[in-house]
């Protein structure tokens, strides 16, 4: 059991038969009645986000998940193969278990699936990957003023807007958690 005084970002957590994520939270202390957390949990098993409020010190089960390294090896059709690094077993997982992630994913990237009592929840990418941009259009001479972006097609087939200096073969590093620019490799 864990208390809501110590909620925390990333925190797993059982609510109502469904395991959340704390993304972010808030301890509130009003001058009248009792302090309280406001917090946005990301449901595991569907991606929903949701704002919930409860009173401090109030004690729910703590989520343990099992994360297990997996190096992604290919794409066959919508099925996508892994294989355990321990064991060397392979796995794969279709389009609606990967959702939003498959833009990352590169051949021979590590990544971790997580398992919550033997039922696979969902998979967990690094913080960061270097991408190759693979189409931007050519930034004209005297944009670079404002500090602009434009957009830019990786490898993956990810579109994302980039700052006008980059061409296409750069390599970049991207934030999977946002999905945005970080800087060149």
């Amino acid at each position: 059991m864990i208390s809501s005084n110590d909620f925390r970002t990333g925190l797993t957590i059982e609510v109502d038969g469904d395991i959340f994520t704390v993304v972010e939270f808030q301890h509130v202390k009003p001058g009248k009645g009792s302090a309280f957390v406001r917090c946005k949990l990301k449901n595991l098993r569907t991606g929903g986000v949701v704002e919930r409020t409860f009173r401090a010190g109030e004690k729910m089960p703590r989520a343990h998940l099992d994360h297990r390294e997996m190096q992604y090896l290919y794409r066959d059709g919508d099925s996508f193969n892994f294989m355990d690094n321990e064991s060397y077993e392979q796995t794969s997982l279709g389009l609606d278990q990967l959702g939003d992630n498959i833009k990352y994913l590169k051949e021979n990237m590590n990544i971790y699936l997580l398992t919550y009592n033997g039922a696979l929840i969902g998979v967990e990418l690094p913080n960061t990957v270097e991408l190759k941009v693979v189409e931007a259009d050519p930034g004209v001479r005297g944009d670079t003023a404002t500090g602009g972006t434009k957009p830019a097609t990786l490898e993956t087939g990810l579109i994302i807007q980039v700052p006008l200096f980059i061409e296409a073969g750069t390599v970049i590093r991207v934030d999977t958690r946002s999905g945005q620019y970080l800087e060149r490799v």
